[in-house]
């Protein structure tokens, strides 16, 4: 099973202008496209609400709302997106209006959707994804906003604050996973913006979720990729949007993740984000990004090995 993973999949705002001006098969390069699609399945956390109605969560204190239009289900189709994770501080950026609508129009296109629901149990509750005979569960959290929060009466995110420690659903869910499934993927959007390493209660985290059964954690939230321990992908960073360039951290280079289910690695494709568009990095870009991520891996006791194909592929052994 090789699996795909993109961090944040932002189509909202700049990128859903663009998406309405050019179409949903603009915003990637054929290339990577081609890359990502030809994995056995493709995860993705979709940071946006997908819909046409709605009203801004909080304006007064919420200073960004991602949301997109009803054909951005068509980019995910495209890219051959299996899973979204819904767990994340833009779910309910429109209101429970467009929140029910991002649901059903996942729901109509045949993508499946964690990390939030209709309730604390549909928010908490896992996928399991049938591919080739084998079965990947996977399972997605956020760390805030807390007012996001599903609970027994009200629809929303699966929320999980892990500074004093990982909740007992949380591991609870993990380990009756692993029983049902061959592997166990967790999601977990945590941390704030433009960081460059994870947080100690991260760390924590990843390990009791690892020894609860976890296959492999791929987190999100910091639009900046962080280093992989043995098992964890701390942060994927973001795969496309149209934020402001921030020269010290280079958010406008990524990567996305392939994980070959069962094997002590992983590849990692170097990526280059402009404007609502990605394509995938080359020359200095892609040697920076190899640097940052070898320096940020070595830190957490795993090495990055640079491949000679025409893709770019890194590697990333434990």
């Amino acid at each position: 099973m090789r699996v795909a993973l993109l961090g944040d999949t932002m189509l909202g705002r700049g990128v859903a202008d663009r998406l309405r001006q050019d179409g949903p098969y603009t915003l990637f390069s054929p290339a990577l496209r081609e890359v990502v699609a030809d994995a056995d399945c493709v995860i993705a956390n979709l940071e946006c609400c997908i819909s046409d109605r709605g009203e801004k969560w909080d304006p007064a204190f919420k200073p960004f709302h991602f949301r997109a239009p009803p054909s951005a289900v068509e980019v995910l189709n495209w890219l051959n997106v299996d899973c979204v994770n819904l767990a994340n501080n833009h779910a309910l950026d429109y209101g429970y209006s467009a929140f029910h609508d991002t649901l059903r129009y996942l729901r109509e296109a045949g993508i499946g959707a964690v990390g939030a629901g209709g309730s604390v149990a549909e928010a908490r509750r896992g996928a399991v994804l049938v591919k080739h005979g084998f079965r990947l569960a996977v399972v997605g959290f956020a760390d805030h906003p807390s007012d996001f929060a599903a609970t027994n009466v009200r629809a929303g995110t699966a929320y999980a604050d892990v500074r004093n420690g990982t909740p007992g659903w949380l591991t609870s869910s993990v380990h009756d996973l692993a029983r049902v499934a061959d592997a166990v993927l967790v999601t977990p959007h945590w941390g704030p913006n433009m960081t460059t390493e994870p947080l100690p209660e991260f760390k924590r985290c990843a390990r009791t979720l690892v020894q609860s059964g976890a296959t492999l954690i791929a987190g999100h939230s910091a639009h900046v990729f962080h280093g992989c321990a043995p098992h964890v992908f701390y942060d994927l960073g973001d795969v496309i949007d149209d934020y402001m360039r921030y020269r010290d951290v280079r958010n406008d280079l990524g990567i996305i993740g392939f994980a070959e289910i069962g094997r002590p690695r992983l590849e990692v494709l170097p990526i280059h984000l402009s404007f609502a568009y990605t394509d995938i990095a080359s020359g200095r870009d892609r040697k920076w990004i190899a640097a940052r991520l070898s320096a940020a891996c070595a830190e957490l006791g795993t090495e990055v090995r640079q491949a000679d194909g025409a893709d770019g592929m890194l590697t990333v052994r434990w």
